[in-house]
């Protein structure tokens, strides 16, 4: 009875923000264009928004930072939301490609972890651009039988980064597929940890050290891939993924679901990098109340309750919690034990040579050149 209760009285708070941001702007056409990562929602989250508004949304995907910050960069997108993750919103904000938010439209800020806001701070002071959409981390995804397989007599590492850098584990592992994020800014950082350097070095240095490293192991990696891998691992055509701990957990239920026989564990390493995925809306976008509308009904708790119930990456609302799925809401991989996220790394915004020296050291590795 409670959570119709709360159902109820977050519809009719969603109906107030609604009236209060058409009394406040001109009339828009019933359209909203989204841009964001795929696999990242669940079955009825835009037809629910639909029917609720009325409005029609066209809903793409893109797999990498990189494509985003591209897209923005040149202008003229015709988005209304993008989910950028916080440390390249820094850039985008900087440069003036992400509009404020209007606050008063979006009454359910208020159910917004307030340590989480915090972290965000770092990258958007006030919380002015940025709303975060879900969270979770860079590790390894391994398939446990095939793993222990391919190592034979050597045992898993106490860091489970070695089964990726270190070439007595990957060179093992090529055997049943080793794939990673084709993604500079998420493979670098986790090369740096591994070498004792900062994850997000202002020092050129350290980057063409990792380089050094990633070289030694690249005969040993099979795939790059930022959104297929879910697949491939879950159907075993990969045994190790360097990927995103929600993708991994969603690998990991499609095995499940599939009965196919393959245990797929995503993994808690001692270090890594935190991902803030945030909702914002680019300056031109042709329709910001519609804007507004959407994230609002996103932090209804019920709206981001069911994200995480579908995709496996812990949400920062705290007003949705009661109505995640118990054994997602325990996982520890999904929200991670507070221990764990201490030892984490909050990701920061690198200067444009920084980016561009990370690009030429991911390129090199991925060419084997």
């Amino acid at each position: 009875m409670k959570s119709i209760r709360r159902i109820a009285q977050s519809f009719i708070l969603g109906l107030a923000a609604a009236a209060s941001v058409a009394a406040a702007a001109p009339p828009e056409e019933k359209v909203l264009n989204i841009y964001n990562w795929s696999d990242y929602i669940a079955d009825d989250t835009v037809r629910n928004f639909e029917k609720e508004t009325g409005i029609k949304v066209r809903y793409d995907v893109f797999d990498s930072n990189e494509v985003l910050h591209a897209k923005l960069t040149a202008g003229k997108t015709g988005y209304d939301i993008v989910v950028p993750t916080a440390h390249w919103a820094r850039l985008q904000i900087d440069g003036g490609l992400l509009r404020p938010l209007d606050k008063a439209s979006l009454p359910y800020l208020a159910n917004l972890d307030p340590t989480l806001q915090d972290l965000v701070k770092r990258v958007d002071p006030d919380n002015k651009h940025l709303v975060v959409w879900l969270w979770g981390y860079t590790t390894l995804g391994i398939n446990v039988d095939k793993v222990k397989a391919a190592l034979g007599s050597l045992p898993m590492p106490d860091n489970v980064w070695d089964l990726v850098f270190d070439p007595r584990y990957a060179s093992k592992l090529t055997s049943c597929g080793i794939s990673f994020l084709d993604s500079p800014s998420e493979v670098l950082p986790a090369a740096l940890l591994y070498i004792g350097k900062p994850a997000y070095s202002k020092n050129s240095a350290d980057y063409q050290d990792a380089g050094r490293m990633l070289q030694a192991i690249r005969p040993s990696v099979t795939l790059f891939s930022s959104s297929g891998y879910i697949n491939d691992l879950a159907n075993g055509a990969l045994c190790v993924s360097l990927g995103w701990s929600g993708d991994i957990n969603i690998a990991r239920q499609r095995a499940i679901d599939n009965k196919n026989g393959h245990n797929i564990v995503a993994l808690v390493p001692k270090t890594a990098t935190l991902m803030f995925d945030t909702m914002a809306i680019p300056a031109d976008a042709p329709h910001p109340g519609n804007a507004h509308l959407w994230i609002n009904y996103i932090l209804r708790p019920e709206v981001h309750a069911s994200l995480t119930n579908k995709v496996f990456y812990a949400n920062p609302n705290k007003a949705a919690t009661p109505m995640v799925r118990p054994d997602i809401a325990g996982n520890r991989t999904v929200y991670l034990p507070d221990a764990d996220k201490q030892r984490m790394v909050v990701p920061e915004p690198l200067s444009a040579e920084a980016r561009r020296t990370m690009t030429r050291v991911f390129t090199r590795f991925k060419t084997g050149m």
